[in-house]
């Protein structure tokens, strides 16, 4: 078995992110890490949209990441700190859309280690020098510099190392042009590690640690140290040398403090805290994430509680000395990774779970009545200030970038009845998780939507000028019509545009630099820009039937098969070529390529005939109107489009790199072909081919960011084009169109305008690249797992949050916070108390904005939810009461309750997880009643441990409860239990079955296999896996083979030998031989592993499906950090071999970026095993042409079949070119 690995929808939970000049260019881009991937992301100022320039795998795990400038330089370059053992240096190309690797320098092994580097990351703020550490011991300086060509080179390291000492925070400290100095969090655990009885380890402090690097000495000193109060969580470094005084904002629990050497006095302040918080008075408070801003005049910072709340922090300063610290309120936004202040005035807020923002910081809040807190008010030790949480008003919401992270839970199913099945994912955490219905295809927005007056045929936009930016017209055509409006504020009728309106009209467009042209029926109309006419009839009985034009060439096709052409002179005449062609049959259709810059004409036409042939006839002035090729074709041609797609546009003073040439072919049988065109012979090649819709294919060439694309119409919209180096061809999630045409105006600067039935919409495309398009449905707690009802498609999810009150609870504690603040007043403020308890009952701060109050560990809050996916709306809740947390949950059929549909909840009760104990746990069983919309309760059964899988077994029901596998049958009062096995090692998390056997998953000893015994009714293990593994999903593919995904990223299939013998019997008098007893304490029989790959991301969700109709099947998992991929099974030898060769020469010739060795990294755990990694093999659309031309030679192929071959080999899967 091998199988083919591709990410689907990439990784979207964030990791860390950065901010700078990367392109060199004036605006600043914002760079995100997101677990394996690196992508820069642009901010649009116009429209302050996010869009996304570059993604890129780096086969690594993304430790760390900075940004840095060498002095007076105008770029910025990015350093990473990855687990390959090796520091990175990147720059971004912006010409060539690239990241390059400036510097590797080997440092350690590769891994995740504790004593090699790459966790941490400092920065001189002036770029001169760059310290990377290990989470102990070990700390390395580079020092930065450029040569002569003004290249940047590289010191070798200088080591800082400590033994037995962590570290929890680097930072550069900001000294002006003074030698380099970098503040260290740390703590030395050398005499705890001596001591047995534990005091020691209780009484180290943490220590505050400045290493220098002395310039002139080119070494590292540790300078100075000192112990610190608090326990620090990180460091914030403040402007020093000319901008600021210098020094840190160390941020610990319920504490902020600035330091600085010298005779600075130390000034500390407490964390506010919120007026009357539910939250556990005991907790303590932390910052969590900060971003400074500074501008030449001032600077601050800010500052994110665990909450969400940002504070403004400011320094006041009297002569260098910080005399006090001031914090003001300014907002309340998610809780995030990171935060990142752009210098236009926006902070993009990378968000822990669910959804990125980007706000645009409207006011500072210097302004505004919220009061200000300063170090300088007294207070008693142990007190602190108290706000009021409010709605935005210093930030405004400009744009979010859609996160999954974290899919909790995933399930493929078609139950909208629209052919192609969608994909419905549980994701979040808290009261920001939502249910998420995935759809493939390009999300559209709607602009504009007009009524017609008739049901038009056609739709074109013009501009006046070949040079404008926007277009000008619309033209709409219809049976016996032609409709002009013009474009500006509103869009009009226009009747003084010189277009014929008593015609159809068959092409409009502009032609020379400002003259339009209408081909109608009987002839053309060419509109000078002094509104002269000039017209051509057609001769005798002839009507024109199809045309093509482009700026400068016009072809005709008369009734019969007649090719009539023209092309443009120097002064802007048209005039026809003194041949004309006949074609053997009648023209069904025919395209043009735009004329190539710097050229006089497009070299090629299309022409479609009615004998199911393409053929490709010269333009050229030496073999003009001469045939150069031909295609016979499936079925007849509908339409037809030339485009030029995979060019890039030069960057300022590079030159553009020009595509190639492509023949888009739209067949009446709702096939789409497209094959490359050479631009020097005209030949066809490469032919690929995709099924739309049932409907005729209709192609429109359109612009999309600058270059072109297709826009393909059949029962559904499609869009090919080339997007970050590869073609991508993806459904619009809209209704059907029937024509349309590219339109730009001020609000719609790449928009399409198109007709359906009698309207006219004008449509915009912002999320290129995209897979999949999302509608959300928000949930109250996190979604655990959730269940689907086949006969009314409605969903049945489980919520549990740990750490969290029930609604009943909150209430409660609310009202004794009430009467608490009246008891506390005095007798004269008993009214003021009344009516502050009042307002306080009644303010209800939205929680997924505000976060939910923190209960403290070992309360739980847990609902069950009955959902209609298609509509989102919630038909059913069931509240459990607090501390009772549902773990799973299963829908099923009894034997003996016929037809009736039941839902299992399983519950744990006073639940602590570390170590795992409960105070019991209960089985709660409804029956489904009212056509699947009402949940009703039957009774529970109380059990003694957690039980954390449900799965339905011929007739009955297989629960683990902890590491008991039990077989229950329904009862009148609660479930009766049949059956237990009790030689699972630790703790069930996942149950399946096929025929008679069952496949236990251990939290950490991978697979049992178990057969049920019906006679004996008994459930013997006869097999088990000698890999250990902790496993967090698993799906069976037939009766010997399962799929695995465990904790650390790995994803396997493990299969039953041949040999394997289910009928194994216990032995219940425990007399048999010693050595019979079974391999390393487990079972006699091992499973093998067949596949193995580490996908580098928890897989929390694996099933077997079919994505699009007619598709053969694949496994399809999600991840924790939002990413879906797929397996797809390889069906040739011949296809194995080709991409088995093809990774091999990836990994040589185009190596990941960041220094880790692709096959290490695909082994982390296990060594890959039967599995090609796609994401690799899609990397050679990335590589140079060179290369790209001598791999593809090795492979005897040619680069564009070599480029294409992943969508090749998909089988029309969801891969998403074609």
């Amino acid at each position: 078995m091998f199988l083919y690995s591709l990410t689907l929808q990439r990784a979207t939970g964030i990791v860390q992110t950065i901010h700078g000049n990367f392109a060199g260019s004036k605006q600043q881009e914002i760079i995100v890490a997101r677990g394996k991937l690196l992508e820069l992301i642009k901010l649009d100022p116009n429209t302050g949209k996010l869009y996304t320039v570059l993604t890129h795998e780096i086969f690594g795990v993304i430790r760390s990441l900075m940004a840095f400038r060498l002095t007076g330089g105008s770029k910025d370059f990015i350093v990473i700190g990855t687990d390959s053992g090796r520091i990175v240096i990147m720059e971004y190309n912006a010409s060539k859309n690239a990241f390059e690797r400036v510097h590797q320098e080997t440092f350690g092994k590769s891994g995740c280690r504790r004593i090699v580097p790459g966790q941490y990351l400092a920065i001189d703020p002036k770029g001169r020098a760059v310290m990377i550490s290990a989470v102990e011991k070990q700390k390395l300086v580079y020092i930065l510099n450029r040569d002569a060509q003004a290249r940047l080179t590289i010191s070798s390291p200088l080591e800082a190392h400590k033994s037995n000492t962590f570290s929890y925070h680097i930072v550069g400290v900001d000294v002006g042009f003074e030698n380099p100095m970098y503040a260290c969090l740390e703590i030395d655990y050398e005499d705890a590690d001596q001591d047995p009885t534990g005091e020691a380890a209780q009484n180290t402090q943490q220590m505050l640690t400045y290493y220098e690097l002395d310039l002139g000495l080119n070494h590292v000193v540790r300078k100075y140290s000192e112990p610190l109060e608090e326990h620090g969580n990180f460091l914030i470094a403040v402007p020093g040398g000319n901008d600021g005084p210098s020094g840190l904002l160390i941020c610990s629990e319920n504490y902020v403090t600035y330091k600085n050497l010298g005779d600075q006095p130390d000034i500390r302040m407490p964390i506010p805290r919120r007026r009357n918080d539910l939250d556990d008075p005991e907790r303590g408070m932390i910052f969590v994430c900060s971003a400074t801003h500074k501008t030449k005049s001032m600077f601050f910072f800010l500052a994110q509680t665990e909450q969400g709340d940002i504070f403004k922090i400011t320094l006041e300063t009297d002569e260098d000395m910080v005399t006090e610290i001031r914090m003001k309120y300014f907002d309340t936004v998610p809780v995030s990774t990171s935060m990142n202040v752009l210098k236009t005035g926006f902070l993009f807020v990378s968000a822990e779970f669910g959804n990125h923002f980007l706000y645009q910081i409207a006011h500072l809040g210097d302004d505004d009545d919220e009061p200000e807190f300063s170090s300088a008010m007294p207070l008693e030790e142990g007190d602190t200030f108290f706000f009021a949480p409010r709605a935005l008003k210093n930030l405004v919401e400009v744009d979010q970038q859609e996160s999954l992270s974290p899919i909790m839970n995933c399930k493929i199913a078609d139950l909208a009845n629209e052919d192609t099945p969608q994909l419905y994912v549980a994701c979040g955490r808290g009261p920001r998780s939502s249910l998420r219905v995935l759809r493939h295809g390009l999300e559209v927005s709607e602009m504009a939507v007009s009524e017609l007056p008739g049901n038009p045929n056609a739709v074109w936009t013009v501009k006046k000028k070949s040079d404008d930016e926007f277009d000008a017209y619309i033209i709409v055509s219809f049976i016996n019509a032609t409709l002009v409006l013009s474009i500006g504020e509103t869009v009009e009728e226009v009747t003084d545009s010189g277009f014929l309106g008593t015609t159809p009209t068959l092409s409009s467009s502009l032609i020379g630099d400002d003259a339009l042209l209408q081909i109608y029926p009987g002839g053309i109309r060419h509109i000078r820009a002094d509104k002269r006419v000039n017209e051509w009839k057609t001769p005798g009985k002839k009507n024109i039937v199809k045309c093509a034009v482009n700026q400068r060439q016009v072809v005709i096709a008369l009734t019969g098969g007649e090719l009539v052409y023209f092309e443009m002179d120097p002064t802007g005449q048209l005039n026809e070529y003194t041949e004309r062609k006949d074609m053997s049959a009648d023209v069904k259709c025919m395209s043009l390529a735009s004329v190539p810059a710097g050229e006089q004409r497009a070299r090629f036409l299309a022409v479609g005939l009615d004998d199911n042939t393409v053929r490709i006839i010269s333009l050229d002035q030496s073999d003009c109107l001469q045939p150069l090729s031909m295609q016979a074709l499936p079925a007849p041609a509908e339409s037809l489009c030339i485009v030029e797609m995979g060019g890039s546009e030069g960057e300022a003073g590079e030159k553009p790199v020009t595509g190639g040439l492509f023949l888009n072919i739209g067949l009446q049988n709702g096939v789409l072909l497209r094959m490359v065109l050479d631009s020097v012979t005209g030949d066809l090649s490469d032919t690929r081919t995709r099924y739309l819709g049932s409907r005729p294919v209709k192609l429109f060439r359109i612009k999309m960011q600058g270059s072109e694309a297709v826009l393909a119409m059949s029962s559904r919209s499609w869009l090919s084009y080339w997007y970050q180096s590869r073609f991508h061809l993806t459904p619009l999630s809209y209704e059907t169109l029937e024509y349309a045409s590219g339109f730009a105006s001020e609000q719609c600067p790449e928009g399409i305008v198109a007709i359906s039935t009698n309207t006219l919409r004008i449509l915009a495309l912002e999320k290129l690249g995209a897979v999949f398009n999302q509608v959300s449905t928000p949930l109250k707690y996190t979604p655990r797992k959730f269940a689907i009802h086949t006969e009314s498609n409605n969903l049945i999810i489980i919520e549990t949050d740990h750490n969290a009150y029930t609604d009943t609870t909150k209430a409660q504690r609310k009202q004794a916070m009430a009467e608490e603040m009246v008891e506390a007043a005095g007798e004269e403020e008993r009214e003021l108390a009344a009516e502050m308890a009042e307002a306080f009952l009644n303010e209800d701060l939205p929680e997924s904005v505000f976060g939910a109050p923190k209960a403290g560990a070992g309360m739980w809050a847990s609902q069950i939810r009955l959902l209609n996916p298609i509509q989102g709306e919630t038909l059913d809740t069931v509240q459990l009461e607090q501390n009772e947390a549902a773990f799973s949950l299963c829908v099923c059929k009894f034997a003996n309750k016929g037809d009736d549909v039941f839902v299992l909840v399983g519950t744990a009760k006073d639940l602590t997880l570390s170590p795992r104990t409960c105070s019991g746990g209960f089985i709660h069983t409804y029956q489904l009643t009212n056509e699947g919309t009402k949940l009703e309760f039957l009774h529970k059964t109380p059990i003694d441990d957690v039980p954390a899988a449900i799965c339905p077994f011929q007739g009955r029901i297989l629960i683990g409860v902890g590491r008991l596998l039990r077989i229950y049958d329904m009862g009148k009062k609660k479930l009766l239990r049949k059956c237990e096995n009790k030689h699972i090692p630790n703790f069930i998390v996942n149950i399946n079955s096929i025929g008679n056997r069952i496949v236990v998953s251990d939290v950490q000893e991978s697979l049992h296999f178990v057969r049920y015994k019906r006679q004996e009714n008994q459930m013997v293990i006869f097999s088990d896996d000698s890999h250990p593994r902790f496993v967090t999903a698993s799906a069976i593919l037939d009766h010997d083979t399962v799929a695995v995904g465990d904790k650390f990223g790995n994803f396997s299939v493990v299969r039953l030998p041949t040999n394997t013998n289910d009928e194994v019997d216990e032995d219940p008098t425990g007399t048999k031989a010693l050595w019979d007893r079974g391999l390393l304490n487990g079972a006699s029989q091992k499973a093998d592993s067949i596949a193995s790959f580490h996908v580098g991301d928890t897989i929390l969700s694996l099933e077997k499906a079919t994505l699009i109709p007619g598709g053969s099947e694949s496994l399809v998992y999600t991840t924790l950090s939002g990413a879906v991929g797929i397996m797809v099974p390889f069906t040739s030898h011949e296809d194995h071999d080709f991409f088995q060769h093809l990774e091999m020469h990836m990994r040589s010739e185009f190596p990941p970026i960041c220094g880790r060795d692709h096959l290490s990294y695909r082994s982390y755990f296990f060594p890959l095993k039967n599995v090609i990694d796609g994401d690799l093999c899609e990397q050679f659309n990335s590589m140079e042409a060179s290369k790209q031309r001598s791999v593809s030679e090795e492979l005897d192929r040619n680069p564009s079949e070599v480029g294409g071959s992943g969508c090749r080999f998909g089988y029309h899967y969801l891969i998403t070119r074609m």
